[in-house]
């Protein structure tokens, strides 16, 4: 890292530090203030809920209004253009919609629009994820495994785990929790149970963008606290299964917290 008092970036006592130019010595200061802003936009006010309330709800009916016209004969980018354009009449601007087919005993990964092509037949099964924005500006994300038939018994197994797995971490949402040792027991629970440890982020705040902090991982010094707006979304991939669970979860100061999807929690079979 450059060194030196001309204006370059400096470490004092463990902080980022940037000199100001020679003419400006002695009369200012910049200083690293992500910590702070990162953990007062973390803390949602009544006013956000509601946003975010707002936002899962058109979640809900957008993925509703998907489970009504998937069929078999559509392409995987049909299925994420459905659910864009439902977004959009609620009025969404921003965000991601992700999905995937597959047949069964073959994993149905998340994909962009360029692996969407695709087309859907009797049998198959669908991972879907609505990631956009309220008509407010606030993100939120479900996600959900569709089947255009019967949901086979390791298919519906692993996502009872998920499940579990989910459920076990939001139980230790807590104010003062530590990000780092959820994301180390998620990760315990996962093995315990013969599945592998998380590879992505699976669980972190939302609110004003897709992604904030707190991050559920090993590396958050945040603290979790009162008022914050998590999703939690674990995951499991092997050679013939991909599924995952996904919700919003409100955290009150005092109490527990709570799904705020209202979508089922379920493997939705579709024509049978």
């Amino acid at each position: 890292m450059p060194q030196g008092r001309d204006g370059r970036a400096d470490i004092d006592a463990g902080r980022l530090r940037r000199l100001p130019p020679p003419g400006l010595a002695g009369k200012s200061e910049l200083t690293d203030e992500t910590e702070f802003f990162d953990s007062w936009k973390a803390v949602k006010s009544d006013e956000e809920l509601e946003e975010l309330r707002e936002t899962c709800a058109m979640q809900d009916r957008v993925f509703a209004k998907v489970l009504e016209s998937i069929r078999p004969g559509m392409r995987d980018f049909e299925v994420v253009a459905l659910a864009d354009y439902h977004c959009r009449l609620e009025g969404s601007a921003q965000g991601i919609v992700l999905g995937g087919s597959a047949k069964l005993g073959t994993p149905a990964i998340f994909g962009e629009t360029q692996f969407q092509g695709r087309t859907l037949e009797p049998g198959d099964h669908y991972t879907l994820l609505i990631e956009m924005n309220g008509a407010g500006g606030y993100y939120a994300e479900v996600g959900r495994t569709i089947v255009l038939g019967r949901a086979p018994a390791e298919l519906a197994e692993i996502f009872e785990m998920l499940k579990e797995a989910q459920a076990y971490s939001v139980r230790r949402f807590q104010d003062g929790a530590s990000c780092r040792d959820l994301a180390r027991q998620h990760d315990d629970f996962m093995r315990q149970r013969g599945a592998p440890p998380e590879l992505r982020l699976y669980a972190h705040g939302q609110g004003y963008d897709l992604v904030e902090r707190p991050l559920i991982r090993h590396d958050e010094p945040m603290k979790l606290a009162g008022n914050m707006f998590l999703a939690c979304h674990p995951g499991y991939l092997s050679s013939s299964v991909f599924a995952s669970v996904c919700d919003n979860f409100w955290m009150p100061a005092n109490g527990v917290p709570e799904r705020v999807h209202a979508t089922p929690q379920k493997i939705f079979e579709v024509g049978v």
